[in-house]
């Protein structure tokens, strides 16, 4: 194939010419021109990268926050089911109180663990006597009590495991979370490593009362 003289001699001429470094103005000129906007889009990416991280992580505490929630909410639902199970049981009481030194021995070798009780009734709140029962995954000990026709529960269990919730009523030098559920009201604390869980659908005031007798040191 023949070759156009004129393009022969114009590509032996760029051959015979020495390579020239480019002026560093143009070198300047080209930098700016690509490597800015390089540099922006790498901005604007970590930017992107930053916003979708801390998205995810306040995504995870607020599903962490509402799984709290309804696992300590779950707690009263409890506590209520355990108090209607054991008023409609044909032996809601298998110890006759004769007095708290009475009915908490009986617990031994019934539940895993030694309850603390260190009220033991009284006129306004008699104590009724006790039962073995469950709360939730374990066994729990229920101590029975009455105020005029209303009867009361008390469960004590081991307090471990559970997402508590926030306690803002005041048992003298304790605290506790109080709810009411279909009716009931229930007054959850923990001291050391048991739980307490208070149910009746006296008024609360009143469950308020027994309480602070049952969680006074």
């Amino acid at each position: 194939m023949n070759r156009d003289p004129l393009d022969e001699a114009l590509t032996d001429a760029l051959r015979r010419t020495p390579p020239r470094e480019a002026p560093a103005r143009l070198k300047q000129s080209l930098a700016a021109r690509y490597a800015e906007p390089r540099a922006a889009r790498f901005a604007r990416f970590g930017k992107s990268v930053a916003t979708l991280v801390t998205g995810a992580a306040l995504a995870a505490a607020v599903l962490l926050f509402f799984q709290s929630q309804r696992a300590s909410q779950q707690m009263f639902d409890e506590a209520v089911s355990d108090h209607l199970r054991l008023l409609y049981a044909e032996r809601p009481i298998e110890i006759e109180s004769g007095g708290v030194h009475q009915v908490k021995p009986w617990f031994a070798g019934r539940v895993d663990f030694a309850p603390t009780l260190g009220f033991g009734g009284d006129e306004d709140f008699p104590l009724q006597g006790g039962a073995v029962a469950l709360f939730r995954d374990r066994k729990a000990a229920a101590f029975q009590f009455k105020r005029r026709l209303h009867p009361i529960t008390l469960f004590v269990f081991r307090a471990e495991g559970f997402s508590w919730p926030t306690a803002t009523q005041a048992l003298g030098a304790r605290k506790a979370a109080l709810d009411t559920q279909r009716g009931f009201h229930v007054l959850l604390w923990r001291d050391a490593d048991l739980g307490y869980a208070l149910v009746s659908d006296l008024d609360p005031r009143e469950l308020s009362q027994l309480a602070i007798k049952i969680a006074s040191p």
